[in-house]
């Protein structure tokens, strides 16, 4: 019976690592429509969703806008009447009677409403107050509403989304909140997310494709669409699961590259190509199973200013490998 039980046990644990090996690396199942592994959340990586992207940190100064208070889940004053702002890279955005631009929340739901940013997610993003809103000219007075905060407060909706004022706008017509973390967003006066003048679509669609650049230093790298780098960092693991161990003021400084469809890619490896589940809620894409970011210090295409910062953060090869990195 001993030896029975111990060939069983090896046999599991055989197809155990089997299972492990198919999962990330392997040729079969690593399509990004098709395969999305729950990492494991970081050690000391942050708690519950929202609380990640966008944290005001690194020395930034987390004054609201508008007089909004700091505290977590801190509301503010009244935003009083609501306008519409065009801008000339989103259109059309829904700001507060002093023209601060107001956001909305992927983790968020609007059916019903629920708002997930609290704690120091609630101090980078104050929550707008719904006392005393009103709808300004071209604003469906029927598409504002209210949610009651987990601390007894009531947040404005907007098409059933809660808003949010961002703490690093410091004047009226700021929309330095737009796209952080992929996932916050400069409200449209209809609720939706605010176009881009990039896309010509609404960004809730929009798709980034990546692919490969002759870099006159580092040799072949991999881009996004907008031939921005594409960076990896040592600190992250990618096997026998992704996990980014990248969170609040680093994923500000180093946004996460979100999902894309490998046929919208061009000179990447196919194998380990896959994305996964953040321990936020929020999906990555990684190149041959490791986590994938741009660096919000390039400021223009062909920029490599992310290379080598820290010692831990190096441009990606089109294998997925590290470029220029001391050897592990």
């Amino acid at each position: 019976m001993k030896t029975t039980w111990r060939s069983a046990s090896l046999a599991a644990g055989a197809v155990a690592v089997l299972a492990l090996t198919t999962a990330c690396g392997s040729e079969s199942g690593t399509s990004a429509s098709s395969q999305n592994v729950g990492a494991t959340a970081p050690a000391g990586g942050i708690a519950g969703v929202g609380s990640g992207y966008g944290s005001v940190g690194g020395g930034a100064s987390a004054s609201a806008p508008g007089g909004v208070g700091t505290g977590a889940g801190a509301q503010g004053a009244s935003a009083g009447e609501l306008a519409i702002s065009a801008n000339s890279q989103l259109g059309k955005i829904l700001t507060d009677s002093a023209g601060k631009t107001l956001y909305r929340f992927d983790a968020d739901t609007a059916e019903p409403p629920k708002s997930n940013c609290d704690g120091d997610c609630a101090t980078a993003w104050p929550p707008v107050s719904a006392d005393d809103i009103s709808a300004g000219d071209g604003i469906d007075k029927s598409l504002l509403g209210e949610v009651t905060r987990t601390d007894g407060s009531k947040q404005l909706t907007v098409g059933g989304w809660p808003a949010y004022y961002y703490a690093k706008d410091a004047k009226a017509g700021d929309t330095t909140g737009q796209g952080v973390g992929n996932k916050w967003f400069a409200l449209a006066p209809d609720g939706k997310k605010a176009k881009s003048s990039g896309s010509g679509s609404s960004s809730e669609a929009s798709t980034a494709g990546l692919s490969v650049r002759k870099d006159p230093n580092l040799g072949e790298i991999v881009v996004d669409k907008d031939g921005m780098t594409v960076y990896r960092f040592l600190k992250d693991k990618a096997w026998p699961e992704p996990v980014s161990n990248c969170n609040g003021a680093c994923l500000e400084k180093w946004p996460a590259v979100a999902p894309v469809d490998f046929a919208e890619t061009k000179g990447i490896q196919k194998k380990g190509y896959m994305n996964f589940t953040r321990s936020d809620g929020t999906k990555q894409q990684t190149i041959n199973c490791s986590p994938i970011y741009t660096f919000s210090g390039d400021k223009a295409p062909g920029d490599i200013n992310g290379q080598g910062v820290g010692g831990t953060w190096y441009a990606v090869a089109p294998d997925g490998k590290l470029v220029g990195a001391p050897a592990q």
